[in-house]
């Protein structure tokens, strides 16, 4: 017998949180049900899941920076964001902030089922190496392969630079990276400094800066 798959549902609206659980239930998922992003965010850091059916516009913390997050962390579910910004601008930013689907409310029930099954059917793959400018970053070792050789970085450095990789296109906010990288309360210029670190340590264009809104990989 197969296992049951676990799914994460992270919605804030009360009759459509309900409508998914008793649905999922009924196709025979275990669900867990989160109403806000911050017990989103501690469900997906604490717990296994199979899948995350993902809102936008949730309290606490918004959809896609919680998704940021998990990724930054190494948490890698994989995600279908459901939300009512449908725009194909809003599906390019949901797709990389690194969900692997996307689905615009209102939406048909059987569309949504099909698209659940065939992201579980989807082989996983749990990456370990990410591209780079300049080479690749091995996440477990925190090492950066390069032409000229091997570069290890500090845990802080590497996690940096694996979450701008996750999202090679995507800007960030000082205060987004402040928040799912560096988790503490100091101040914003510390992802100046560790920005400036990985240049160091690499080459200047390892990581771009967007003047007035933050920082993104640098060209592939």
């Amino acid at each position: 017998m197969d296992p049951v798959a676990q799914l994460l549902v992270v919605e804030d609206d009360p009759q459509l949180a309900t409508m998914l659980t008793e649905l999922l239930t009924g196709e025979g998922y275990a669900v867990e049900l989160a109403r806000d992003g911050q017990r989103g965010l501690h469900l997906g850091l604490t717990r296994d899941f199979d899948l995350m059916l993902l809102d936008r516009g949730l309290p606490a913390i918004e959809g896609l920076d919680l998704l940021t997050r998990l990724r930054a962390r190494g948490r890698h579910v994989p995600t279908l964001v459901l939300s009512a910004l449908g725009q194909p601008s809003d599906r390019v930013d949901g797709l990389d902030a690194g969900a692997e689907d996307y689905l615009g409310k209102p939406f048909d029930v059987d569309e949504l089922l099909a698209r659940l099954r065939g992201l579980l059917r989807r082989p996983q793959d749990h990456v370990d190496v990410l591209r780079v400018p300049g080479g690749e970053l091995d996440i477990s070792s925190r090492s950066v392969a390069t032409p000229s050789g091997e570069v290890t970085l500090s845990e802080r450095e590497a996690k940096l630079l694996c979450a701008l990789a996750r999202s090679p296109r995507r800007v960030f906010s000082r205060q987004e990276l402040l928040e799912s990288v560096f988790e503490s309360a100091e101040d914003e210029g510390v992802v100046d400094t560790y920005v400036h670190y990985l240049r160091r340590k690499l080459h200047r264009g390892v990581v771009a800066t967007v003047r007035g809104l933050g920082y993104r990989l640098g060209n592939l």
